[in-house]
């Protein structure tokens, strides 16, 4: 479980709410239930119509991978790819085949497999880059829902104030209730805005650092691949994906020598989603 989110969110609840009662306020003056039906109800009703239905019901599952942490570590991959390349350079692309049920990532043994079948190296990039294009289109889909929802949210904040003030207008014959009247017409923008900062549009921008991180390893998988299949000595794959590494391991020699170094490269990367 990624619990950098729920701290995160936690902490910007707190920090709202604590605000608020260092301010002498009240949790009660923050809580409308017709500014809060209007505000989440409307932004769903507008993100429906911009994405569609059914990506709009897939939220449930999006909003759980923000929840998943999936370690991504590139030292390991480099590691295991030039073990792969040193097997490949005494037995031949045909002993890989051997290796392919132990790989847990579907990228990395489809296109080792696609090697050890005797496809052409360009057939094996093609493919392969095909593979991360619409992985980046479907996450895509995915992040966009939450940025549209992002940008509707304080929209909809203000359309309930407008509201809201409009029925303060029609009871000025009772000056005592104008006060709260007016208070609870601006809630529908605190919501708005709020659920925009606080959740939409950062989630969001979660799920795009997770697409970023997958579409990093999957390069990086790419690269040592076609460096298997076109023979290259192990030292030069090892070489070649270096640049996959963040500069200060590269510096300490983490891409080195040995099959040490993954728990460096970790402390550098975070999660990844799936």
């Amino acid at each position: 479980m990624d619990i950098g989110t729920i701290a995160g969110l936690g902490l910007a609840v707190c920090a709202i709410v604590g605000s608020t009662l260092m301010d002498g306020g009240s949790i009660n003056a923050l809580f409308s239930p017709s500014a809060l039906v209007l505000v989440i109800g409307g932004t769903v009703g507008v993100t429906i119509i911009s994405n569609g239905l059914q990506p709009v019901l897939g939220l449930p599952k999006l909003l759980a991978q923000t929840l998943r942490s999936r370690a991504y570590d590139p030292q390991a991959t480099i590691d295991r790819l030039v073990q792969l390349a040193q097997k490949a350079r005494r037995e031949g692309l045909l002993s890989l085949e051997s290796e392919i049920a132990d790989i847990d990532d579907q990228f990395l043994a489809r296109g080792l497999q696609m090697v050890v079948d005797g496809s052409d190296i360009e057939a094996v990039r093609s493919v392969l880059e095909t593979d991360i294009a619409f992985m980046e289109r479907r996450h895509s889909a995915g992040f966009t829902i939450f940025e549209t929802a992002g940008g509707y949210a304080p929209t909809m904040g203000i359309i309930g104030t407008v509201m809201g003030l409009i029925h303060v207008l029609t009871s000025l014959a009772d000056p005592g209730r104008l006060g709260a009247a007016i208070a609870s017409a601006f809630l529908a923008t605190f919501y708005g805005i709020s659920t925009a900062n606080v959740f939409w549009l950062p989630i969001a921008s979660q799920l795009k650092a997770k697409t970023q991180r997958e579409t990093d390893e999957r390069a990086l998988c790419l690269e040592g691949i076609l460096s298997i299949q076109s023979g290259d000595n192990p030292s030069t794959v090892r070489d070649k994906l270096a640049v996959f590494l963040p500069p200060s391991v590269v510096a300490k020699g983490g891409a080195g020598g040995g099959e040490g170094g993954p728990g460096e490269a970790a402390a550098q990367a975070g999660g990844s989603g799936g």
